[in-house]
């Protein structure tokens, strides 16, 4: 087994591709639900695309990692793209919280931000380390890919549960 491989990593990346790609479809019934609710409240809209982002991230890059024969220089490649795409799109929507001054307070609005970014760093990371084929490789997917789906779950949780209190 080569250290920078996914070959061995296939039932990972198929049970968490599966995964993001059914709580997707979960988050948008809960988003059309509660749609006019979501689109009047302050922040819930942005709220909606980070959960959005997360999940597809988790589906791009899971079904990227799935793609046989790839090298590791390859994969690092598109995981990075797949990655900062993700970020910027999050750092665009964390922007527009910050500036609209959205939730309840500063220090939950940093919270939620810090929480996000630290979901998608680890798969940036992974990306650079399977590029130099140095510090950890495809164990930086793990973090990186448990904390999207528990962000987005929870943002899920916001748009169908909460925003109904």
């Amino acid at each position: 087994m080569h250290a920078y491989s996914t070959a061995e990593w296939q039932g990972l990346f198929i049970a968490e591709a599966g995964a993001s790609a059914a709580l997707a479809g979960l988050l948008f019934v809960a988003i059309s639900i509660n749609l006019a609710r979501i689109l009047q409240g302050a922040g819930l809209p942005g709220r909606a695309g980070e959960a959005i982002v997360l999940l597809v991230a988790v589906l791009v890059i899971s079904t990227l990692a799935l793609v046989p024969g790839q090298s590791p220089t390859v994969l690092g490649a598109e995981l990075l793209a797949a990655g900062l795409v993700a970020w910027s799109v999050l750092v665009t929507i964390h922007v527009r919280a910050v500036r609209g001054r959205v939730g309840p307070s500063s220090r939950v609005r940093a919270g939620r931000i810090v929480m996000a970014q630290a979901a998608v760093l680890p798969l940036l990371v992974a990306a650079v380390s399977l590029l130099l084929r140095a510090g950890g490789g495809p164990y930086w997917l793990v973090p990186g890919v448990v904390l999207c789906l528990v962000i987005a779950v929870l943002d899920a949780w916001v748009l169908l549960i909460e925003i109904l209190r």
